[in-house]
């Protein structure tokens, strides 16, 4: 039986504010020469495990770990765009009355996210992140991104849960779902435009609460 759910945060919780998506503008201005599925990998290990003193110097580590140099106007750029979302960035219309709807049926939620500290400070102030959530587990705090089964195995050791016990609720099938099925973890994926083809799917979160029993 379910006794417990991690959600996702961008495109899960919380709609980006910028289009196309922060990463991939990261991407476009470092003119990075590389399929999106392996920049992503490099840039949130680079970019979000860790803390640094300024979203600039998060940058500068990106920098250096795709061995590229910028001018500082790009950097400029980056953090200008890097802000922009957070402060853009709403909830989802149904989201919290789901969630709160989940807690009060009993079921534990906790967020799981692959975000920098910067970000994290903004919409957790914004959307009251650690009220809504029973427990919020962010990459720059536990140095762990979702691809890493380690990070569904830290909830589930902190939380003394079963791989069976909990469910994992995100809007991509590879750092989402198929992570948490590394881990043992049932995903099911979040399809809001319902185009792809997924048996364990829902395309809204108002449908979760059924998929669960």
């Amino acid at each position: 039986m379910v006794k417990a759910i991690v959600f996702d945060l961008w495109g899960t919780i919380v709609e980006t504010g910028v289009n196309p998506s922060p990463s991939k503008q990261v991407k476009y201005f470092l003119r990075v020469n590389a399929p999106f599925s392996d920049f992503i990998l490099t840039f949130e290990h680079s970019f979000m495990t860790q803390e640094f003193e300024s979203l600039k110097a998060g940058f500068e580590n990106v920098v250096t770990d795709f061995n590229l140099r910028l001018p500082e106007f790009v950097y400029e750029k980056l953090v200008g765009m890097w802000n922009k979302n957070t402060i853009l960035s709403k909830m989802y219309p149904e989201a919290e009355e789901v969630l709160a709807d989940l807690r009060k049926s009993g079921y534990k939620i906790f967020l799981l996210a692959n975000i920098d500290k910067f970000s994290y400070d903004q919409v957790k102030e914004k959307f009251k992140l650690e009220e809504i959530f029973d427990k919020v587990y962010p990459s720059f705090q536990t140095g762990l991104l979702k691809l890493n089964p380690e990070s569904f195995n830290k909830i589930l050791e902190e939380n003394d849960l079963e791989a069976k016990d909990l469910v994992m609720v995100g809007d991509s099938v590879d750092s989402d779902i198929k992570a948490a099925e590394k881990a043992g973890i049932t995903g099911i994926l979040l399809d809001r435009n319902n185009k792809r083809e997924y048996e364990n799917k829902i395309i809204s979160l108002d449908q979760l609460k059924e998929q669960l029993k």
